[in-house]
């Protein structure tokens, strides 16, 4: 199960603001691991609630903020492009060999690539979208997203970046990713 807790659920910001720096935490979890099969379980860890929470951003929060606020759609499509590429990034670290100092190497670019996205996504587009937003609709936001991370993939699918596609392809995915996981967490 992709463990996707946060203090806040009352507030769609708060619990992505709340996730970023979990995933920042885990980021350094996974680097600082002395061992490989602790760094495979954190990594694996990280992928998880990396792909759960971009597919629920993408499904609830960027359509959501190509209406609701000023030149949304350039803002989300920015942030739709980072995260194609970030998911090829994930996609290649999952094909590293996980003890090399080559997927360290790798792994801190990627970092640092997502905290910049992350950093961006709050900046242009989450605190745009509470300024904008009533407490109600933040809140039924909180809900939609934690609602899609549970049916969400666990694993990167880059060219599945819109609402609509995340709606058609996810449950499919979701459904595989969820099985591959179980069988390789056996065979651990």
């Amino acid at each position: 199960m992709v463990e996707t807790f946060v203090q806040s659920t009352d507030d769609v910001v708060a619990f992505l603001v709340g996730q970023h720096n979990l995933i920042k935490d885990m980021f350094d979890d996974v680097l600082s691991a002395s061992k490989t099969e602790a760094r495979e379980e954190a990594f694996v860890a990280l992928r998880q609630l990396l792909a759960v929470h971009e597919t629920a951003e993408e499904m609830v929060v960027h359509p959501r903020a190509r209406r609701e606020i000023d030149d949304g759609d350039a803002v989300v499509e920015a942030r739709l492009a980072e995260e194609r590429d970030a998911k090829e990034q994930l996609a290649q670290l999952e094909e590293l060999d996980i003890g090399s100092q080559e997927f360290l190497d790798a792994l801190t670019l990627f970092r640092d690539a997502v905290v910049s996205h992350a950093d961006r996504e709050e900046a242009e587009e989450f605190n745009r979208l509470q300024h904008e937003l009533e407490a109600d609709d933040l809140k039924r936001m909180a809900a939609a997203v934690q609602a899609a991370q549970a049916i969400a993939p666990t694993r990167p699918h880059p060219g599945v970046e819109s609402a609509k596609l995340n709606f058609v392809v996810g449950p499919f995915a979701s459904m595989l990713d969820r099985a591959r996981d179980v069988i390789s967490s056996a065979l651990r």
